[in-house]
């Protein structure tokens, strides 16, 4: 990261998110009965969204506004050397 304070900030409120989005799937998933899978998912994929977004800030890497996590790691293979190309 960059150093900037405000950097931390925009990456800890992503990742911040992203947890929040994991904290709701497990719990739905949790129900007894009746679990609405596709709110699960949903909240998954948004997880997986928002943690790329995270790194990308943090390696100054400008984004897209996109849901697409194809362009979101490919983006985070040509700024931070890795090799997650798909």
């Amino acid at each position: 990261m960059n150093g900037q304070p405000e950097v931390a900030t925009i990456v800890r409120r992503w990742v911040e998110k992203a947890e929040n989005d994991l904290r709701t799937a497990d719990y739905v998933l949790g129900m007894e009965q009746d679990c609405p899978t596709d709110v699960v998912c949903f909240h998954c994929q948004q997880c997986a969204e928002k943690y790329p977004k995270a790194l990308l800030v943090s390696f100054g890497i400008a984004f897209p506004k996109t849901h697409d996590l194809v362009v979101l790691v490919n983006l985070l293979g040509e700024g931070c050397g890795l090799d997650v190309n798909i």
